[in-house]
């Protein structure tokens, strides 16, 4: 089998790339997922809040992947369902499996990986205890209860203020169920500031931050879980435990990236993402493969996973038809104080067009602080930021015209905050 693109996943980022590069003028595109069905985790997601960005209105997740799905069946875009990918190399040659098929072997002139991310579970964060039934990740809590029709418990206790979290918080209360609290291990919510306020202020549901689960207790089914405050080392403080009466505890303690595909094939990792290192053209540092969703960074928004896969659709059409450059200047982007990260790690001035859209997460609470960009020329822009947490992503964008009439060569982002 021959395709001018391939993507990998079949989610929200790997529809809208096939979708954009379809319309940049590419026609032999194959999109490979793993599930029974395309959506990805948009699927189970059936609250609404989805697509305020994208289409100027509330959508539930279900909806918003319907009209993707709509438009790439409209398109002609091919699909493979029940379908894993196995392995992937630099020649742009990818293995898959499924029980139609069998084994089949796929050329590609370009690839898009859009593989998503998975939860972290119980053994990722290693917490004492017996092993008894009841202990999940949210996301799997969600997919029983909003696909298959399973209710997962009654008493229900939650670790991780991620946006999962805080919205199975609300799902399990409205199901019936009496949600003790949520712990979370840091001094602020991994979540959305809407989600805290939906999903636990409007049900009474306590936050509990600065606190962990020390333990698990039970042997066949939970029964609690003893929580203790933690103090500026995230260890957990003597004197401070407190026992929880449970049957569930539901885990949402940080999405990973699902790269060991891309490792496989040698692809560049972001130590403090986990996901793939790109530059200006989401391309990877394996050419002709390019990344976008949540296997680059973990998002918030689905809306910003759709804008950024677009554009990763966009340029692996133009490497099709071979418009990339991979010659002239580079800047290499890094992230100072305040900043945890930076998407992209690397411009090539030559591709840049009008704008440069640039992500990024603080790694602390700012009120009325700025984000500054700054090249070996000197300060480019501030940004004026009232209110930044960790919990949501940031994007600034800088005009190309600066970037290439300055020939910068490094670009450094940080936080300038009163007293700094």
């Amino acid at each position: 089998m021959k395709y001018d693109i391939v993507v990998v996943g079949g989610g929200p980022a790997g529809l809208a790339a096939a979708i954009e590069a379809k319309h940049r003028g590419v026609d032999s595109i194959l999109v490979i997922e793993r599930d029974r069905e395309l959506g990805g985790i948009l699927q189970q997601c059936i609250h609404n809040g989805f697509g305020l960005h994208i289409f100027k209105e509330e959508l539930t997740g279900p909806e918003y992947a319907e009209r993707f799905i709509e438009e790439l069946v409209e398109e002609g875009i091919e699909y493979k369902l029940n379908t894993m990918v196995l392995d992937i190399t630099k020649e742009r040659e990818l293995r898959a499996v499924n029980s139609v098929d069998g084994f089949i072997r796929i050329s590609a002139k370009a690839i898009i990986l859009a593989m998503g991310c998975r939860e972290r579970t119980r053994g990722a964060i290693n917490i004492p205890g017996t092993r008894p039934s009841g202990v999940l990740t949210a996301g799997t809590a969600q997919r029983y209860i909003n696909m298959e029709g399973y209710m997962v418990g009654k008493k229900v206790f939650i670790l991780g203020s991620g946006d999962i979290g805080l919205i199975m918080a609300r799902r399990m209360t409205l199901e019936g169920a009496d949600v003790k609290a949520v712990a979370e291990l840091m001094p602020y919510s991994g979540g959305l500031t809407r989600n805290i306020v939906q999903c636990l202020e409007d049900y009474d549901i306590p936050l509990l931050l600065n606190h962990t689960v020390i333990e698990i207790i039970g042997k066949e089914r939970i029964e609690g879980v003893i929580v203790a405050k933690v103090d500026e080392n995230r260890k957990p403080i003597k004197g401070s435990e407190k026992h929880y009466g449970c049957d569930t505890l539901l885990l949402s303690v940080g999405l990973i990236p699902e790269n060991e595909l891309s490792m496989s094939v040698g692809i560049q990792i972001d130590n403090i993402t986990g996901g793939l290192v790109v530059n200006e053209s989401m391309e990877t540092s394996v050419e002709g493969i390019f990344g976008c969703g949540n296997v680059v960074h973990v998002h918030d928004l689905v809306d910003f996973v759709t804008e950024e896969s677009r554009r990763a659709g966009k340029n692996a059409a133009r490497f099709v038809k071979k418009e990339l450059r991979n010659h002239g200047p580079i800047i290499e982007t890094k992230a100072e104080k305040g900043i945890s990260y930076i998407v992209p790690h690397k411009i090539r001035i030559l591709n840049l067009e009008e704008k440069l859209d640039i992500f990024m997460r603080v790694n602390d609470i700012y009120m009325g602080a700025k984000i500054v960009v700054k090249s070996d020329k000197g300060i480019i822009k501030k940004f004026n930021r009232p209110h930044m947490t960790p919990g949501e992503m940031e994007h600034i964008v800088l005009d190309a015209d600066i970037l290439k009439e300055n020939k910068v060569s490094k670009l450094s982002i940080y936080v300038e905050s009163e007293g700094s």
